[in-house]
């Protein structure tokens, strides 16, 4: 069951990506590539601490190659 309010500090994936701004796809994509890490919740229902939303948001993103950027041509 999703959290219809999550506990103060923590933000479900949906939540997550309306303070970033983003898909939530986005927001899953960045706990695979490592740049952001669940701290709880279930597999399917993970939340994430508000501090490490907003620090996964302002970091470098890497880059696969061929991939469309700010540098593309």
């Amino acid at each position: 069951m999703e959290y219809l309010l999550p506990p103060r500090g923590l933000l479900t994936t949906k939540l997550a990506a309306l303070n970033c701004g983003v898909q939530p796809a986005t927001i899953r994509d960045w706990v695979r590539r490592g740049i952001l890490a669940p701290c709880g919740g279930t597999p399917k229902r993970p939340v994430y601490r508000l501090a490490d939303v907003e620090a996964a948001r302002s970091a470098a993103k890497p880059t696969r190659n061929g991939q469309r950027g700010v540098n593309a041509a």
